[in-house]
């Protein structure tokens, strides 16, 4: 059969609430054209993002049940921790409330001000973490990445020639440690090739760097390998997630991504110096080492996620299901970051939008008369979100997990499609506030 159908039944339903085109004006306006600040009962399809908003099943629902909420020594994170090591196979696993906590501990633990932390793109609030300590976030795409049109496997790949330079020019000394996102999510979602990390690890250890993963997407980069890297195609998802963790020293990992829960996360190492001085600040800030700020429910709702995330009918779906969107649009004419990534699709709107400057910031633009026109709220990765670090003006379309069928994305294209036909009547934005850091999430602003 070449259709490819969600591999799960539906056994609950919430119920979403249409609204008119009307309403949504007077809602997105009170809201700033902030697309964060509208009421999620406002919104009809909710593409912000994949972080946490996944339906999760029922094997996730009874293991919930079976939560053990003691202090110290909860039987939920063992049942995780070892769950977390078949996979991985990282000697301490430090859990967190999400992932964002985990980069904090990582971050605060091994930068201080003058470092300088590689990775082939930082997302926003890991590259808030870093800059917070004082030292610099540095990106490193694959000189590919640049063209968003360009149809090639393994675009979220970091430039290894880039990294041996950034090396030489700062010194060994200067980069506590080294980074790659798997998927790379400000990359449009492109995924990481095994080679690429196999380089980056044989760069880190001549030069003694520790080389870490950022896994919130480890099973949907899994796949990408198995499809299109020679060599693994007769792999498991979970042999192919366990040779990338083999090459690293440690991982972040968000479980609100590839673990379908609805909170938390970890932080992994073999290095029992650094796991000491990561677990006080846990205790610190965060909670218990066997409890790290969550429930025991959530640890074991976590631990099956992280089971069933690594099976191939899911994963399948979950990969053409996304690409679905992608083709249909991009086919019509919208210009996507080709080729469509895992989580989400992401719309070049400077491309889309060319009569938009930059410093109008496009992608909002288009955010915001997505919403306006059918209710779907997006999310902007541009200049926004990264101001003079974005490399492009993206609109991102991220999917959540186990949530919309077929005919909600259906909608979707229709409704891309015809803001699409009339994109030269879209104009730009201007920021009326903003704070300090990751401005995307509280600004405001108004219409040109």
């Amino acid at each position: 059969m070449k259709t490819i159908i969600e591999p799960f039944r539906i056994k609950s339903v919430e119920p979403i609430r249409q609204t008119t085109r009307a309403e949504r004006e007077r809602l997105v306006a009170a809201a700033g054209y902030n697309l964060f600040q509208l009421h999620a009962s406002d919104i009809l399809i909710d593409l912000l993002t994949d972080s946490g908003t996944s339906a999760m099943s029922t094997e996730q629902w009874a293991a919930m049940m079976r939560g053990d909420e003691s202090y110290a020594g909860s039987e939920s994170f063992y049942r995780l921790k070892q769950r977390v090591q078949a996979i991985t196979g990282f000697k301490h696993v430090i859990p967190a409330h999400q992932g964002r906590a985990a980069e904090r501990i990582l971050f605060t633990v091994m930068c201080k001000p003058g470092c300088v932390v590689p990775n082939n793109t930082h997302f926003d609030t890991t590259r808030a973490n870093i800059e917070f300590t004082g030292a610099r976030a540095v990106d490193l795409p694959r000189p590919e990445a640049a063209d968003t049109q360009l149809r090639i496997p393994f675009k979220g790949d970091l430039d290894v020639a880039a990294l041996e330079r950034l090396i030489e020019s700062e010194g060994a000394g200067r980069i506590p440690l080294a980074m790659v996102t798997v998927t790379n999510n400000s990359g449009g979602g492109q995924p990481v090739s095994l080679a690429n990390i196999q380089a980056i690890r044989d760069i880190t250890a001549r030069h003694g760097i520790p080389f870490y993963i950022d896994a919130c997407r480890f099973a949907e980069n899994a796949w990408f390998i198995r499809q299109d890297e020679a060599g693994y195609a007769g792999w498991s998802p979970l042999d192919i997630a366990r040779k990338m963790f083999s090459l690293a020293d440690g991982c972040t990992f968000s479980a609100k991504k590839d673990a379908f829960a609805n909170i938390g996360g970890f932080l992994c190492t073999n290095d029992d110096r650094l796991a000491e001085l990561e677990q006080n600040l846990l205790i610190l800030t965060e909670g218990f080492p066997t409890y790290g700020g969550l429930a025991g429910r959530d640890l074991d709702a976590i631990a099956v996620g992280l089971e069933e995330v690594l099976d191939p009918d899911y994963l399948q779906y979950r990969i053409a299901s996304t690409a679905y969107v992608g083709r249909h649009i991009a086919d019509r004419g919208v210009p996507i970051v080709e080729p469509p990534g895992g989580h989400a699709i992401y719309i070049d709107a400077g491309r889309m939008l060319p009569h938009i400057p930059r410093g109008e910031f496009p992608a909002q633009s288009l955010a915001v008369e997505l919403y306006r026109h059918a209710g779907v709220r997006s999310v902007e990765i541009g200049s926004v979100m990264f101001g003079a670090n974005a490399r492009h003006e993206l609109l991102r379309l991220a999917i959540p997990r186990r949530v919309y069928t077929q005919s909600h994305m259906d909608y979707l294209v229709e409704a891309i499609l015809e803001v699409n036909e009339r994109k030269h009547e879209l104009r730009g934005y201007a920021i009326a506030h903003e704070p300090p850091f990751l401005r995307h999430f509280t600004a405001t602003f108004r219409p040109l």
